[in-house]
């Protein structure tokens, strides 16, 4: 197995809390700092998902919708994922807190047929009740959250002010993601221009820390990292080898002291300092062998394997010498660059 860190999954919580607005589903402060700790405005919306859920007791699906131009599906909870990245009008566009107690009726009816089976495959026929939840701060419309039910009983006005109180504190929130997304934006631009520079001495370098960075990612989401890991990967990747700016001999470890400053950038330092061990312990700076390597150093030498020598038999040949044999295997069935 691949030797990373999952988060724990929350256990759902009981039933009776969750048939009933207890104080304590009402209060916001409970799930701010859960909230906050997230690392996406995906996973943020999620998090309002469940909490709303939670609030309007039984069994609720939802989904969160920005406005990116045309309103987007950006978020679910109980929905599939495939439903991410949709484009939808629906019963939200006046922005206006409602209940609907037609199904989805009217979502249907302001979308064209084209998108009818991934609502169908979604569940959306059966739902019998929806909550319209507007996501508004200092009158800018973001978006909104629907919440769905279909079992049967009635959703309270009691309900529906409670989840609306918790929209109103989450929207301010978005804002905080929106700008730390600039914020990991610039940081990547400063980090690329900072390694172009250094590529630049050498001009067959050009553009080759990029080309690791892109492999790194499609093959860590081979393995299943979360966001907040890719992104550590994505640094680990772009600057495996911004060490050759002192000379080739022992780039790997001078690289993985450019972030000693930078706690945050952890595993990246790893998977620099350690990218260049070999499977079977014979590489450097270490001799590291098998799954003693750090999961990211692993991923950056197969991608940066792949990156210097298309041919998958010389890939294939490294497998389990050099190289780790799973992360090879997933490389091979990469698309053709």
């Amino acid at each position: 197995m691949f030797r990373f860190n999952r988060p724990k999954s929350e256990a759902p919580a009981p039933a009776e809390t969750r048939t009933l607005i207890s104080a304590e589903a009402m209060d916001p402060t409970r799930v701010l700092g859960e909230l906050l700790s997230r690392t996406s405005i995906e996973g943020l919306l999620e998090g309002a998902l469940a909490h709303a859920a939670t609030i309007l007791g039984g069994t609720v699906k939802g989904y969160a919708v920005l406005r990116r131009g045309q309103d987007q599906v950006v978020a679910v909870h109980g929905y599939p994922k495939t439903l991410v990245g949709l484009s939808l009008a629906g019963p939200w566009a006046q922005m206006r807190p409602r209940i609907l107690t037609d199904g989805s009726k009217e979502l249907y009816e302001k979308n064209p047929s084209s998108v009818y089976a991934q609502l169908d495959a979604a569940g959306m026929r059966e739902v019998q009740s929806s909550v319209v939840v507007p996501l508004t701060d200092k009158g800018r419309t973001l978006g909104a959250l629907m919440l769905d039910r279909s079992s049967a009983g009635a959703i309270t006005p009691q309900q529906q002010e409670a989840v609306n109180r918790w929209a109103a504190v989450v929207t301010p929130l978005l804002g905080v993601f929106e700008t730390r997304d600039e914020w990991r934006q610039a940081a990547r631009q400063i980090t690329t221009a900072l390694v172009e520079a250094v590529e630049s001495q050498d001009f067959d370098a050009l553009g080759h820390a990029q080309q690791v960075a892109e492999i790194s990612q499609q093959l860590g989401r081979s393995v299943g990292l979360s966001e907040r890991d890719l992104e550590q990967l994505w640094y680990g990747a772009v600057l495996h080898d911004i060490g050759k700016i002192n000379g080739e001999a022992g780039h790997a470890s001078i690289g993985a002291n450019f972030l000693h400053g930078a706690p945050m950038l952890a595993e990246a330092q790893k998977a620099i300092r350690h990218h260049h061990e070999h499977w079977d312990g014979t590489g450097e700076p270490e001799k590291l062998a098998g799954e003693d390597i750090p999961l990211y150093a692993r991923i950056v030498a197969v991608a940066n394997a792949v990156a210097h020598n298309q041919d998958p038999t010389q890939l294939r040949a490294q497998a389990g010498k050099t190289l780790d044999p799973r992360i090879v295997d997933l490389a091979l069935k990469l698309p053709p660059r």
